[in-house]
This record gives structure tokens, sequence and C-alpha cells, in this order.
């Protein structure tokens, strides 16, 4: 998992899992908490395909349809491919990011491009599939 910051900051406590149907204003405040300080983005891969409402995702640059790293920042989530085409999901809320991020351990990375570079989404792996 990749994680940048501007500056050293404490671990923020675990933020509660809110149940289906809750106040929309409580929702609004759990996503747009900051997940570990100003300015952290927060980064998963996700080799499988991924599937939203059942439609699988497919890069509109080289069409991968699996090998994917999924960029955390506030309450957006974008979707990057290997050949360093990424977008925004609406449909991947943060809570849905962090369901995917259950560990606690990761690489921190001075800027997001340096961790681009390192997990091999900065471009140069365009076309491969990495297992």
């Amino acid at each position: 998992m990749l994680r940048t910051t501007d500056r050293t900051t404490e671990p923020a406590p675990a933020l509660p899992v809110l149940p289906t149907g809750t106040d929309p204003l409580l929702q609004l405040q759990y996503e747009t908490q900051l997940a570990d300080g100003p300015a952290a983005t927060r980064c998963v891969s996700h080799p499988p395909e991924l599937a939203l409402g059942g439609i699988p995702v497919t890069c509109s640059a080289c069409q991968a349809r699996r090998d994917w790293l999924l960029i955390n920042h506030g309450r957006n989530v974008w979707i990057r491919c290997r050949c360093s085409n990424q977008w925004i999901e609406p449909e991947i809320t943060r809570a849905d990011f962090d369901a995917l991020t259950a560990s606690p351990y990761g690489t921190t990375y001075p800027t997001v491009e340096e961790g681009l570079a390192a997990l091999g989404f900065d471009g140069v792996f365009s076309g491969t599939y990495l297992e």
C-alpha cells in the first residue's frame, strides 16, 4: 500500500464502519476525513478483474481488464492502469477503499510519483500483467 504525506503525523484512529442507511451528513463527515493526516494519499494494488455494478472495468487506453492500482485521496478514489491511464471512479467510495486495505502495513514513499514508479504503475509496464 502506498502512503504519502506532506509531514509526519500520528496514525489516525480506525474509523467506524457506518451501516447502510445512516444519516447522510454522518456519511459525508466520514468520507471527508483524511486517513493519515493532511494531503495523505493511499494506494492499494488490485490484481484481479474489477467489476462495478456487474460490469468489468476496462482501461480506455490499452483495454486492460485487470491489475489495477486504486488510489484514495480524501473522499475520491481513482483507478490507475499499468499504462499510466488514470480516472476517478465515483462508484468506489472511501468506505469501499478502506475495506480493501485491511492491513495496517505498507510502504511510505516521499511522493506519489516515486510510489507509482516503485509499484510499476508509471507506464513502464504498459501492456504487461504482473502476478
